[in-house]
């Protein structure tokens, strides 16, 4: 479940800051020193934030310049191995990248198929390039960045 690189989706995912749980998508973006210990996440969304003049259709938008950086999946686009994409265009944010106990994440999810799915592997080469942009970010957490 928590391997590289896997696509999950939560039903219902119940977040760290106490915001309403609702179905949610996640990418397992590495495992912390220890495997069991925790997890780091990022939580893919349909809100777009990137800033007009730097729209892009597909890939990492960078600009350390205004502490911004987001991964742009286009709608429709295969994303995993079995052939899964997201209806809409979808963003993944570097600083929404976020750690989550493996404990919690097992004891909040205990039931594939009931509280989560795994949808799929992320394609290595497009997961390759998600994990670079983030590296790349100035704005992702020293403390998050020091797992990749």
């Amino acid at each position: 479940m928590f391997e590289p690189g896997t696509l999950l989706y939560f039903t219902p995912f119940y977040f760290k800051n106490g915001n309403a749980a609702k179905d949610k998508y996640a990418v397992v973006i590495a495992n912390c020193s220890n495997p069991d210990s925790c997890i780091i996440l990022s939580l893919p969304t349909r809100r777009d934030n990137v800033p007009e003049k730097y729209e892009q259709e597909t890939g990492c938008i960078e600009k350390p310049a205004i502490s911004f950086n987001c991964y742009v999946i286009p709608a429709k686009e295969i994303v995993t191995e079995c052939g899964f994409s997201f209806p809409i265009r979808t963003h993944l944010y570097g600083m929404n990248l976020d750690t989550y106990p493996t404990e919690m994440l097992e004891s909040n999810y205990p039931l594939e198929g009931s509280d989560y799915e795994i949808v799929g592997k992320i394609i290595p080469e497009l997961f390759q390039d998600l994990v670079d942009c983030f590296k790349r970010a100035k704005i992702v957490k020293r403390k998050i960045k020091k797992f990749f």
